[in-house]
């Protein structure tokens, strides 16, 4: 075992071990790939740096990087996403890590530090933390670094933002715009895993609720099918009119967060902007409101102004505190304002993190092999390798579908083909 790791509990080690193999057996796509590269080791001579939730799927990923020949360093990328029992099982194995669940900001960098303390040659992030914590206080690493890759919507936008400020020191892939990502992860995974955690913290009846849904992008939508499937009435609140009108077209009611404020039960916020629900919101909410957040960082529920309108505050079960305002209105805020899906639930179910760790693993392979020649920017996934694991997805769940004959080829092509 390395001594180079810090986690809350090594004695955990073994109910965590049991978790990663019920992964194993969801995740047959990663798995498969594991199978085919342990051979030809794509990974061997290389370190790589990791910063994304430590879930019993990460450790699968984890597994599969290293059975590849990769050498491993890592740590979580929220403070409150990390399962203790999956850090302990990792550690025992020997992989260098560094999380444990109640992170302060200050430990949380310095895990990530860590990390790069073995000067790694690619990164693998969730929020674009490690990256940023490379440019700003370790740029020097940068150039043994062959390239990395980004996770989710949030860290794609800033390193997007960071690439045309000309800040960007090395390519990096965007795993989140892989369609086998953001249509199935942030759709499926967020809106089930969402609504897991909402119940797990608070145990109440969905069904004819008022339901506020901050955001109808792809993580917005998921939460808000599976909310109105559970009998919930749903509304999102919006800043852009397509999605707006996809949401009034899908039978979501949109109205302003000031309108919605008043309506709501129960509200999610999934964005990646900050101040979605401040205070003037909080001023309008009815008594016993619930709150929470699904998007990547802690700041779209504005906790200092309920703090300032707060007369108590006190923890009611796991992961759900109360606020008593000074009128003797309750709210209620599920995980600090965290990811709702992994302060107080499991993270996303396994089949869908299948396709989106597969990509994470192939982005690892093609960095490893092409990085050193890519421009310092950030790269899009290849449409051949959606197309490959979707393909592979459906042979795992026992699904065909049909293809185009010769005949059928040609005629999609034929412009001079008429009525």
């Amino acid at each position: 075992m390395s001594n180079n790791y810090k986690v809350a509990d090594i004695g955990l080690a073994e109910s965590g071990k049991l978790k990663i193999e019920w992964a194993e057996a969801r995740m047959p796509v990663l798995m498969a790939l594991r199978e085919k590269y342990i051979a030809t080791q794509p990974l061997k001579g290389h370190r790589i740096a990791g910063c994304l939730h430590v879930t019993k799927e990460t450790a699968v990923l984890i597994r599969t990087l290293r059975a590849a020949g990769a050498e491993i360093s890592w740590s979580g990328c929220n403070p409150l996403s990390t399962s203790d029992e999956i850090a302990a099982a990792l550690a025992a194995e020997g992989i260098s890590i560094y999380a444990w669940h109640g992170l302060s900001v200050d430990e949380f960098y310095w895990c990530i530090d860590r990390t790069l303390d073995f000067k790694p040659t690619l990164t693998l992030d969730d929020g674009a933390d490690l990256i940023t914590r490379v440019h700003t206080k370790f740029p020097e690493l940068a150039e043994i670094i062959y390239g990395g890759t980004e996770e989710t919507t949030t860290g794609v936008h800033r390193l997007r933002a960071m690439a045309a400020a000309g800040k960007l020191l090395y390519p990096v892939l965007a795993i989140n715009d892989a369609e086998t990502k953001w249509e199935f992860d942030n759709v499926y995974g967020t809106g089930q895993s969402s609504l897991d955690g909402i119940l797990r913290a608070t145990s109440v009846l969905l069904a004819g609720k008022n339901f506020v849904v901050g955001g109808y992008g792809h993580c917005g939508r998921g939460v808000a099918d599976r909310a109105k499937g559970m009998g919930a009435h749903v509304a999102a609140t919006e800043i852009d009119a397509i999605a707006a009108l996809k949401a009034t077209l899908e039978g979501v009611r949109v109205m302003k967060m000031d309108e919605a404020a008043a309506w709501g039960d129960i509200f999610i916020t999934a964005t990646g902007m900050k101040d979605i629900i401040v205070g003037r919101h909080f001023d309008a909410m009815r008594d016993g409101a619930i709150i929470c957040n699904t998007g990547h960082y802690d700041c779209e529920i504005n906790l200092p102004d309920l703090e300032a309108r707060a007369r108590s505050k006190r923890t009611i079960r796991d992961n759900l505190e109360e606020y008593i305002l000074q009128d003797g209105r309750r709210i209620y805020i599920i995980g600090q304002g965290r990811l709702v899906n992994l302060a107080a639930a499991e993270g996303h179910p396994s089949e869908v993190m299948d396709m989106s760790f597969a990509n994470q693993f192939l982005g690892m392979v093609h960095m490893a092999e092409k990085g050193k020649s890519l421009e310092a920017t950030v790269h899009d996934i290849p449409r051949k390798q959606d197309l490959e694991l979707a393909t592979l997805k459906l042979a795992t769940m026992g699904v065909a579908i049909d293809a185009l004959t010769e005949e059928q080829v040609a005629y999609a092509d034929n412009y001079l083909e008429g009525t």
